[in-house]
């Protein structure tokens, strides 16, 4: 079972609550609301979506790379090969 159905349901609540801050975001835009206020809101979504990345990528670490149970070099060096490919995107 792959972690991130093991923690789907928390996960999904982390995203909804991005959702939310985006459209807050989206209000404040429309509403023209302060830059200091806009960029506050901007700042919180970049938290919250860093720490749901976070925490996907420990899981994966965890999970994919690290485990124990991984007796295979060919699927440890698959998951970290995942793991090189989403960090160098995520850094751009």
């Amino acid at each position: 079972m792959s972690h991130t159905i093991r923690g789907k349901g928390k996960l999904l609540a982390r995203a909804r609550r991005i959702r939310g801050q985006v459209e807050g975001l989206e209000r404040a835009l429309d509403g023209e609301k302060g830059c200091g206020e806009v960029l506050h809101l901007i700042a919180a979504i970049r938290g919250a979506v860093d720490g749901l990345m976070a925490e996907v990528l420990e899981d994966h670490i965890r999970t994919h790379v690290a485990a124990p149970d991984i007796t295979s070099a060919a699927e440890r060096t698959r998951g970290a090969e995942e793991l090189i490919g989403v960090l160098r995107t995520y850094l751009r």
